[in-house]
């Protein structure tokens, strides 16, 4: 089953190529601002690609972006994607299933509206998800965000 979710993950980060630019693993993530933790269940429509607990972190740089409506490049905003653990009548945090970064660079990731996308199997900063020539697919989804720097996630006021 673990395997299958990478191996989905994978296949849904992994589409395209809009710059040869490789996004940096964001050491010490778990530091940074937490802007929110979502879980996605069974029924959502992404599910079967990110299916689980979602905790959303940023960087000094992205909380800036967050709060002005502007991210300025140097921005990264992570997703720490782990397992749902049921038991007890409660959800817990399982396995990690991936690291997903945006890194904000105009100049670099312009085909991609200024951010660069990158996944991280199993949360291993030398297990690429993407690679080189990343971002369509991610960015693809991303479009519908456009507004809001193609940013799906929101401070809690």
């Amino acid at each position: 089953m673990r395997h299958t979710v990478l191996l989905g993950i994978a296949g849904v980060l992994a589409a395209g190529a809009a710059s040869a630019q490789q996004v940096p693993y964001p050491e010490g993530y778990r530091d940074w601002h937490h802007v929110k933790t979502m879980v996605l269940q069974p029924g959502h429509p992404l599910y079967q690609a990110f299916g689980g607990i979602h905790h959303i972190y940023a960087n000094p740089a992205a909380v800036e972006g967050y709060r002005t409506g502007s991210f300025p490049d140097g921005a990264v905003i992570v997703f720490d994607l782990l397992e749902t653990v049921e038991g007890d009548a409660a959800i817990s945090e399982g396995a990690r299933k991936v690291v997903g970064v945006m890194h904000r660079d105009a100049t670099a990731f312009a085909a991609t509206g200024g951010w660069g996308f990158e996944g991280f199997a199993a949360g291993d900063p030398a297990t690429r998800a993407v690679g080189p020539g990343n971002g369509d697919a991610c960015f693809g989804c991303h479009q519908a965000e456009a507004a809001p720097s193609f940013v799906f996630s929101r401070l809690r006021p």
